[in-house]
C-alpha cells in the first residue's frame, strides 16, 4: 500500500514586515539590475501603497514571488495587477506555477477584484505562452521613459 504524501509547498501572503526577504528572488529575477539597498527602499514604500506579495514555500524555505497590485480601472473594475512572477528555476515545469495563480486569483476574488492583467517583458517567450495558458489577452503594450 502506498502513502500520500503531502505536499510540502504553500502560498500565502508575506507579511510587509518580512518584504525583504523577497530580495534575493527579485534579483534573480532582475539580474541585479538594483542594488539591495534601492529595493529596500522601494518595497518599503510599495508595502504601505496598494502593494502586497505573495509567496511560494518549499516548507520554510522561499521558492517563488508574486506581487499584487489592487486598483480600481474605468475599463475593468476593481482589479489585481500581477508583479514580478519568479519561481526558482528548479521548480519551475511541475505545474506549480499554475496552482500558484490558482491561488492568486481566489485570493483576489476575496478582495473583491474581478480582473487580473499583468506586464511581461517581450523577449520572455516562456511566460507569453504561460500567460495565454491562463486565459490572459494582449490589450496593449506598455509603455516606459525614465524622467
Amino acid at each position: 500500500m502506498s502513502k500520500i504524501h503531502a505536499t510540502p509547498f504553500s502560498f500565502k501572503i508575506i507579511d510587509k514586515k518580512d518584504i525583504n526577504t523577497i530580495i534575493p528572488l527579485i534579483q534573480k529575477l532582475t539580474n541585479n539590475k538594483n542594488s539591495d539597498a534601492v529595493l529596500k527602499e522601494r518595497f518599503a514604500e510599495m508595502v504601505e501603497q496598494n502593494y502586497e506579495c505573495a509567496g511560494i514555500y518549499d516548507e520554510e524555505k522561499l521558492i517563488g514571488v508574486c506581487g499584487m497590485w489592487f486598483q480600481t480601472r474605468h475599463y475593468s473594475g476593481k482589479s489585481m495587477e500581477v508583479d514580478h512572477v519568479y519561481i526558482e528555476t528548479n521548480y519551475q515545469g511541475k505545474g506549480l506555477g499554475k496552482n500558484f495563480f490558482k491561488w492568486l486569483y481566489d485570493y483576489a476574488k476575496s478582495k473583491g477584484c474581478n480582473t487580473s492583467e499583468l506586464n511581461t517583458y517581450v523577449q520572455n517567450y516562456p511566460s507569453h505562452k504561460f500567460y495565454y495558458n491562463e486565459g490572459y489577452e494582449i490589450f496593449g503594450y506598455h509603455f516606459y521613459k525614465t524622467l
